[in-house]
Order: structure tokens, then C-alpha cells, then sequence
């Protein structure tokens, strides 16, 4: 029993900790976008489905003998694949299609050893129930969740704060080589003769097997729950507030659901959970309203964290409910991790490439509700429930249907209805309300981009939204038209540097185009060149905004991931390099680290000037650039902004830093820069090591 425990144990946790180990390896080179994750949840989805598949394939077709030793030559060939370094030729050039890109990088980089932890728990609980019987068999799946909710919590708060990069990936694999000695041990040891105290066997040993339509439910509650905490996910990280690591909590709910339902315990109980799960769809679906002002952050994260978590316990609960006899087992992972991955499919691929906007999460809750309903309502419709519930209305009354019965039958017809028309009413806002002031919305692998107009005629103004936050915007009355709004104002840390530079022609970098504002500090005889990694945004900037057209500069483009694209190119000799791609909550880190810095300064001139724009309202990053600085013997200095002096103006902080003090002292900034002051403690950022959770606010 140890040796079968602690192999379900590993292989959970290792399963769950090289998802971010990769992750964070692989997201420098694809912009830092929280798409990244979900692309990455799509691999893992995939072939944690390959894996259920070989295993149900296995202990179904092979001999107990065969299957220990095909399985023992797979983990001796996936040890060849270690550490699980990602290849740097894996790096994209700017006009690949990301998706792939990453799905083909991470089966070549971590495919076979995550196939076969994929494969464990349902391999090892086979082996398990073959060699001691079934009773306990599916306590240890409770167990394999505790195990990957292990990781997940360790992975951010303290891994990622003890270890670099490249010793997690060197950690990580020396773990995975003691696991393939503990899964061999355990396929060698189950193919051997049983034990004498083995003599329970399978206690579902004539129960017939599951049909088809036991085979479509497990299906479409394990769909349902992958596609919830995907769709909740990209709802609160990105249309509410993009938290850094946010997404944590929803799959920390999502496993702690799967721990509960299967431990073992009878922690799901449907009374307790099936009414606020049918009284939280509607209030989840009325919240997709939070990005129009209804819902505030503080509302609204609680409210999908614990409608998934309610939900998740619904559709785990049934589906423990469901489960067969442990002789079915692989059959019942298979089509759970078939679930998944069409879930995973459906919110990751599929969304982004047929929906403008995020409908997924609506229909995720009216599908929920439907299938409440086809569950609850089976030849005794809510017999449990009614008389938990309702006990004192359970009264005969014509027919044959209850009171208990019908009330249960108007709660769920309620909630379904409820959830529908506040999902269509949010399709209609989008669609009707919004299309009065939206121009253009479009969505792709790097999120959801919306063009908005207000006004007519000279008192017309356009923005640029990407999620929540606005990345510009453009007064098309003829006395604003040329002069910079919001973040970029001419007394902004960055308007400053301009002017500063007003002398002569320069040569500009800016990473981070959003709407282009910033061309219309070029002058005649300036290049200003711009590095944006989403194709979208710059067909947005040249078609909605007409500051790339009007500036008297040279434009320059450039498509894909920028500290990748200034790896490669010669140095630009720059006289300013703006640093503009984490305006947002949601900052790509790999444009902030110690090796970034040292990239941008390749292509400085002697004098040049760097700005970073830190304006955060969860992250706290001056202290972060000033570190950077000092490690390099530079100069750093704050210019904050309150946005008032300017009709269009935002607060703003910007960080600048140079080789030389000296310009800081000039007129253009007049006392207007201020020291930065850094926490005792605080590390220097590197690619190796950095930690989002030392500079929350």
C-alpha cells in the first residue's frame, strides 16, 4: 500500500508543479500574456487525456506481466528527455501562430514524462484495486488531488521564492527520476501473485457495465467543470482585474472540489449544494456586467470564486456519484479526462477564435443549469432533495408529483430562465447597447480589444481598451487631434523626456504601441520605432487612430515579442527607449528583469534615457526599476503625474533611468523627479528569480 500511495502522491504533485516551472520558462518568449497559461492548460488537458487513454488501453488489453514491463521501458526513455529545460530554438519570430507554437514546444520539451505522470493515478489505482481489491481504491484520486493542490500552493509561495528557474527545472526532474523508480516499483509489484490478504476483490464485480448514457454524463460534468474554471478564470483576470497570479485561487477551488467529492467522506451531500448552486448561476451571469461599472473587483472575485467552487462541488459531487465499480475505473478516468479536454478545447482554442467578446462563461452557466436539471430530474425527480428541503410540503398531491417535486422542479426552471436572460442580456449589451459607442471589438490569443466612441463632431473621442484597461485615446477635435492624452502628456515622466530631447532629431524606441499616441512627439527628421507583439493592435492603431499617420517621424513596426526582437536585431542607438508593455495590471515580467535592462541598454546611445512606465494599481514597481539601475550604475528618478493639467490627462508614474544624471536637472523637468526609495530586503529581478507577490501593493 506505501509504495502505491506515495507513487499517486509524487506523480500529483510533480504533475501539478512542472505546469508552472514550464510556464514561467516559456512565458518571456510569447509576450507574458495570461493566454500563455490557458494554452498551457490545453496541452496539459490533451494529454492527461492520452494518458487516461493508455491506461485504460492497457490494463484492458495487456497482461499484468506486459504492462510492467512496456510501462518500466517508457520511463526509462522519458528520463532521456531531462531536465526539462525548454530549447531556446523554440522561440518564436513574431508571426507564428502562438497556440501552436507553444502546444508543439511543450510536447518536444516536458511530452513523455508528462504522459506517463498523466497516465499514474488511474494506471497505479488499477494496479492497486487488481492487487488489494476496490473498496479504498478511490480515496487515493482524493489523494492525488491533495497532491497537486500541494503544488500548486507551493509552486508561488515558496518554490519560486527559494529557487531560480533553471534549479526548479533541475529540482523538478530529480524528483520525476525518483518517481519512475516508485511507478516501476509499482507495476512490478502488481504484476506479481496477490498477497494472501487480498481476498476482498472487487466489490462491483457483477455490476453490469456502464452504458452509454453513464458514459455522456461523466462526459459532460467533467466538461462542465474544466470549462467553468477556465471561463471564470479569464473572466476575473482579465475583465475584472488582471491580479497577478490571480488564476491561482480558481484551480485551487477547482482541485479542492475534486479532494472533497472523492475522498471519500461523503463531503457532497446534492441537498446542501445543488440550491446555492442553482441560486449562484443567475448571480454569476447578472455579474458579467462588473466591466460596465454594476460589479466592483471586491464583489465581483468573490462571487465567481465561490460560484466556481459551489459549481465545481456540483458537477465533481454527481460525477463521484456516478462513478462504477472499481473494475470500470480507467474507462470512468478516461471519459473524465475526455471532459476536460474538450472543456479545455472549447474555452482555450475554440473562444478565442469564434467569439468576439466572452461568452463562454454565460454559456458554461446555462449549460450548468440544463444539466442540473437532466440530473436532478430522473424517474423520481429531487427524492433526496425534496424531503431534505421541502420535507414538511411533501405531500401526495394528483398525479403523482409532489409538492416537494414541484417546487423543485420551479426552483430549477427559475434559475435556468434567471441565467438565460441575464446571459442574453449581457450578449445584447455587447451587441445593441454597446454598438452605439463601440467602433470595433476583436479578439484573439492576447485577449479582447474594443474601440470606443463618444461624441460627435469636434467633441468626438475615441479609446483603445484591451480588457479593462485603456491603452489610449484620441480627441478628433481639430485643436486635440496632434496632442497626446492620457498616460503620455506632455507633463507626464515621459512628455518630460521629450521635450528634453526637443534639440535635435532623435531616434526613439517604444515597446508597446497600444493606440500610437507617442508619434506625436516625432518630429521631422526623428525615427520612432515601435514594438507590439499582438498584430491586432497595430492594424487598430493605423485604421482607428490617426497618430501614426499624422506624425511628422519616420514610423517603424515591428511585430513580436520585443526584448526578442532587440536579441536579435543590431544595436538601434537610441536616444529615448520607452518601455510601455506593463501599463496595465497584467505586466509581462521578462521586459523588467536585470537581462532586459541589459538588452535596452545595447541599444542606447551614451546619453540616452530609458522610461518605464510603472503605473500600477496592484503592483508597486519603482522600487523594482531602481534596483535594476543600481545593480548596473545607473541613475533612476520618478516623475509622477496627477493627469489634471491636461484635459485628456491620467495619473501616471514613470521611472526614468540613464548613464548620466545630468539631464534630469535640465528645465524640461524643472523639480519635477523625486527619489525612489526601495524595501529593505527587496531582490534584484532576474530572469532566474522574481517574485510578483514582494511588490503587491
Amino acid at each position: 500500500m506505501p509504495v502505491f500511495a506515495s507513487t499517486i502522491f509524487l506523480s500529483a504533485f510533480l504533475l501539478f508543479l512542472v505546469q508552472p516551472i514550464i510556464a514561467k520558462q516559456i512565458l518571456p518568449w510569447f509576450g507574458g500574456s495570461p493566454a500563455v497559461w490557458n494554452t498551457c492548460m490545453v496541452f496539459f488537458q490533451m494529454l492527461l487525456l492520452a494518458g487516461y487513454a493508455y491506461s485504460d488501453w492497457s490494463i484492458r488489453r495487456l497482461t499484468p506481466r506486459a504492462q510492467a514491463i512496456l510501462h518500466c521501458v517508457l520511463l526509462a526513455a522519458s528520463l532521456a528527455v531531462l531536465p526539462i529545460v525548454a530549447d531556446p530554438a523554440w522561440k518564436p519570430g513574431g508571426d507564428e501562430d502562438p497556440v501552436w507554437r507553444i502546444l508543439a514546444l511543450l510536447g518536444a520539451t516536458i511530452g513523455l514524462p508528462y504522459f506517463l505522470l498523466s497516465s499514474t493515478g488511474p494506471l497505479i489505482q488499477a494496479c492497486f484495486a487488481r492487487r488489494y481489491g476496490g473498496e479504498r481504491v478511490y480515496r487515493l484520486f482524493a489523494l492525488s488531488n491533495f497532491g497537486s493542490l500541494l503544488a500548486l500552493l507551493a509552486f508561488p509561495f515558496a518554490i519560486e521564492m527559494l529557487i531560480n528557474t533553471r534549479g526548479q527545472a533541475v529540482s523538478w526532474s530529480v524528483a520525476y527520476a525518483l518517481f519512475a523508480l516508485l511507478c516501476g516499483a509499482s507495476v512490478v509489484l502488481a504484476a506479481g501473485p496477490a498477497p494472501s490478504l487480498a481476498t476482498s476483490g472487487d466489490a462491483g464485480a457483477d455490476e453490469p457495465a456502464p452504458g452509454l448514457v453513464a458514459h455522456g454524463e461523466w462526459l459532460a460534468l467533467a466538461a462542465l467543470g474544466t470549462t467553468m474554471l477556465l471561463a471564470v478564470t479569464n473572466h476575473i483576470t482579465q475583465n475584472i482585474a488582471s491580479v497577478p497570479l490571480l488564476w491561482l485561487a480558481p484551480l485551487t477551488l477547482y482541485l479542492l472540489s475534486f479532494i472533497l467529492c472523492f475522498e471519500g467522506r461523503g463531503w457532497y451531500r446534492r441537498w446542501l449544494f445543488v440550491v446555492p448552486f442553482l441560486a449562484l448561476l443567475p448571480a454569476m451571469a447578472w455579474g458579467l456586467q462588473a466591466n460596465s461599472g454594476v460589479l466592483e473587483i471586491k464583489k465581483a472575485v468573490p462571487l465567481y470564486c465561490a460560484g466556481l467552487f459551489i459549481s465545481c462541488m456540483f458537477f465533481h459531487g454527481e460525477l463521484a456519484l456516478a462513478k462504477p465499480a472499481p473494475r470500470y475505473l480507467t474507462r470512468f478516468y478516461l471519459m473524465v479526462s475526455l471532459g476536460g479536454a474538450l472543456g479545455g478545447l472549447f474555452v482555450g482554442v475554440a473562444a478565442p477564435r469564434i467569439f468576439t467578446a466572452y461568452y463562454e462563461l454565460p454559456l458554461a452557466l446555462v449549460a450548468g443549469g440544463l444539466l442540473a436539471a437532466a440530473l436532478l430530474f430522473r424517474p423520481r425527480p429531487l427524492a433526496g432533495l425534496a424531503d431534505k428541503l421541502l420535507g414538511a410540503l411533501a405531500v401526495r398531491i394528483p398525479g403523482r408529483v409532489s409538492a416537494a417535486g414541484l417546487a423543485g422542479w420551479g426552483m430549477t426552471a427559475l434559475a435556468i430562465c434567471a441565467t438565460a436572460a441575464t446571459g442574453w442580456y449581457f450578449y445584447q449589451y455587447q451587441h445593441e447597447y454597446l454598438a452605439d459607442t463601440t467602433v470595433l471589438m476583436e479578439r484573439n490569443f492576447f485577449g479582447m480589444l474594443r474601440v470606443q466612441e463618444s461624441g460627435e463632431g469636434k467633441g468626438r473621442v475615441r479609446n483603445l481598451v484591451h480588457g479593462v484597461i485603456m491603452h489610449g485615446k484620441q480627441s478628433f477635435d481639430p485643436e486635440f487631434q496632434r496632442k497626446p492624452t492620457t498616460y503620455y502628456t506632455e507633463e507626464s515622466g515621459v512628455g518630460r523626456l521629450f521635450a528634453a530631447f526637443a534639440a535635435a532629431p532623435l531616434r526613439a524606441g517604444v515597446i508597446g504601441l497600444g493606440s500610437g499616441t507617442l508619434a506625436v512627439y516625432g518630429r521631422k527628421d526623428d525615427v520612432v520605432r515601435f514594438y507590439e507583439i499582438n498584430p491586432q493592435v497595430i492594424a487598430v492603431a493605423r485604421k482607428e487612430f490617426t497618430y501614426l499617420a499624422d506624425s511628422a517621424a519616420k514610423i517603424e513596426t515591428v511585430l513580436g515579442d520585443a526584448r526578442l526582437a532587440m536579441e536579435r536585431e543590431p544595436a538601434q542607438q537610441y536616444d529615448i527607449l520607452v518601455v510601455d508593455a506593463f501599463s496595465s495590471d497584467a505586466i509581462p515580467v521578462h521586459l523588467i528583469t536585470l537581462e532586459a535592462l541589459d538588452t535596452y541598454l545595447k541599444h542606447m546611445k551614451p546619453q540616452g534615457v530609458i522610461a518605464f512606465h510603472v503605473t500600477n494599481r496592484y503592483l508597486e514597481l519603482k522600487s523594482v526599476v531602481k534596483l535594476l539601475a543600481e545593480a548596473r550604475g545607473l541613475h533612476a528618478v520618478n516623475v509622477a503625474d496627477s493627469g489634471d493639467a491636461s484635459q485628456f490627462g491620467s495619473s501616471t508614474d514613470w521611472v526614468l533611468v540613464a548613464r548620466r544624471p545630468e539631464i534630469f536637472k535640465t528645465k524640461a523637468f524643472a523639480g519635477e523627479t523625486e527619489e525612489i526609495e526601495v524595501p529593505a530586503g527587496q531582490a534584484i529581478w532576474t530572469d532566474d528569480f522574481n517574485n510578483l507577490y514582494q511588490v503587491l501593493k
